[in-house]
């Protein structure tokens, strides 16, 4: 694991998503909480361990619970936590950064608490890390999870950066963390 930039101890931590595997690598980098679809509460070990973590569960198809989520982001903000949010909605093979849905970022554009972006990278040398380490499309958690385990090392590297200034509107703040996202992309590709 190699890392580049400050490690935020606090505030909102936003972050491209390739696989489970991102909560480990920030959890192990710092402690945190983390903002994840309420599907996930009922994975097998990992929605355990979701639980235990204290994870905020968000069900996305109820967008009336969205408000009742961004309190509880901002109430954790407000004790001095570090909340990890992965605003693309779901995870991809890391080609490319999907767009950042806004409405949670609601509770970084109103106060004044920390913000800062993070890019995950992953690298194999015996495989496609877009098939074997990255978890989306249709996968199924238990045969990619045994595939994963069987390979002989996974690097990883975590970019961040800390955002100086931030726009109070959350739509246009999604659009200058994605653009901060992918800049780091295109710097750690040269």
């Amino acid at each position: 694991m190699q890392f580049k930039g400050h490690i935020p101890s606090s505030g909102m931590l936003v972050c491209n998503h390739l696989s489970y595997l991102d909560i480990l690598v920030l959890a192990a980098l710092a402690p945190c909480l983390f903002v994840a679809k309420r599907e996930v509460k009922h994975w097998p070990v990992f929605g355990w361990f979701a639980k235990l973590a204290g994870t905020l569960f968000v069900h996305r198809e109820r967008r009336t619970q969205s408000r009742e989520t961004v309190d509880r982001i901002e109430a954790a903000l407000q004790t001095g936590a570090l909340v990890v949010l992965f605003p693309e909605g779901t995870s991809s093979d890391g080609h490319t950064v999907l767009p950042f849905k806004s409405s949670l970022l609601q509770p970084a554009a109103r106060q004044a608490h920390p913000l800062s972006a993070a890019l995950i990278q992953y690298a194999l040398r015996d495989g496609d890390v877009g098939e074997e380490v990255c978890y989306w499309k249709d996968m199924t958690l238990l045969p990619h999870l045994i595939n994963l385990c069987s390979k002989r090392s996974i690097q990883v590297s975590v970019h961040f950066k800390q955002l100086r200034e931030s726009n109070s509107d959350r739509k246009q703040l999604a659009r200058q963390l994605h653009a901060e996202v992918l800049q780091m992309k295109y710097a750690a590709a040269i």
